[in-house]
């Protein structure tokens, strides 16, 4: 096998933050491989995102295993997987894909002809680190700048103007979903508060999210004496870039949506909880991330068995104060 595939597949991550993450092992993969078609493999919730990054030549999406293989058979000289399943290995195998480079996580050794060990000196650190500590571990370079940014196609802008209405107010945006689960939310009464009181200084308000958080949304905007926009499920992924792109600050928890924002340049509150701040942080200049030291985070589980402290001791003080500084 040439050292240099002309036919690359990478198998990208599952979820929205992680997929905006491994942009810069992506833009490396490109930078090693100047030559090669680089595809990539994705979910259909994140498929749309990678329309937007020029290093891809073209994006397939995930189906059931077998149909999969099927498809992916006879396309491609090497496969680059980004997940850790060995799931993900074994498509690979079953595509007859000839180089299978990746971690050699979850039992899935043997599928791999590239084999990476996950390094200790990324544990606890940002998963850029994560990813690119991969490419490194199956013999390519990395570069930098670790590049993370995303520009919106102009049909995302277009549409996320006409959805915000607006040209001339300044958009605050609020996330207060998390796909994850309830414990990464912060408090919806406390958004309603801090919207709120922006609302009062002269921001507009729009709450962004999936169908899932529309009844969230409208809690939050019953709390709120001028009405927001609300967002949540009337965006597909591209137009919801587009939204947020025109945001002058989001208020998030840790999700999906806070690291589209951060890899527009959108300043950023980012409320953290049962999460590690320091694996999975927005990569934003323009950030005050906002947590509380509590005893037990972070437990990086999905539903809280005790009182939400982490949550609910990060006040509407501290947020509202996080947002001041950034938009003015």
């Amino acid at each position: 096998m040439s050292a240099r595939p002309p036919r690359v597949l990478v198998r990208a991550p599952n979820w929205i933050g992680d997929a905006v993450l491994s942009l810069a092992a992506l833009r490396d993969i490109r930078r090693n491989l100047p030559d090669s078609r680089i595809e990539v493999l994705a979910r259909g919730s994140v498929k749309e995102l990678y329309a937007a990054v020029p290093e891809v030549d073209g994006v397939r999406e995930l189906r059931g295993l077998r149909e999969t293989a099927r498809a992916l058979a006879g396309a491609f000289d090497a496969c680059i997987l980004l997940t850790n399943s060995f799931g993900s290995a074994l498509l690979a195998r079953l595509a007859g894909i000839p180089e299978r480079w990746g971690y050699a996580t979850d039992a899935r050794g043997a599928l791999l002809t590239r084999r990476a060990r996950v390094p200790a000196s990324v544990r606890g650190k940002s998963e850029v680190y994560y990813y690119r500590a991969m490419l490194e571990g199956i013999g390519l370079q990395t570069f930098n700048p670790q590049d993370t940014s995303l520009r919106a196609l102009p049909e995302w802008s277009e549409r996320g103007r006409a959805l915000l209405g607006d040209d001339q107010a300044r958009w605050v945006g609020l996330n207060p979903g998390a796909a994850f689960g309830t414990a990464k939310r912060w408090i919806p009464e406390r958004y309603a508060a801090v919207a709120e009181s922006l609302a009062r200084e002269g921001a507009r308000i729009a709450i962004v999210g999936g169908p899932a958080e529309r009844q969230l949304a409208q809690e939050i905007a019953a709390g709120m004496s001028a009405a927001p926009r609300v967002l949540c499920g009337e965006t597909t992924l591209g137009e919801l870039v587009g939204v947020l792109g025109r945001m002058s600050l989001l208020v998030t928890n840790d999700s999906g949506p806070m690291h589209l924002a951060a890899a527009q340049g959108v300043p950023l509150v980012a409320i953290f909880g049962p999460t590690d701040w320091r694996e999975t942080a927005p990569r934003a200049e323009r950030l005050r991330l906002v947590r509380e030291p509590v005893y037990c985070a972070p437990c990086k589980l999905r539903e809280c068995p005790i009182d939400h402290r982490c949550m609910r001791a990060v006040t509407v003080e501290r947020v509202a104060q996080a947002a001041r500084e950034l938009l003015h």
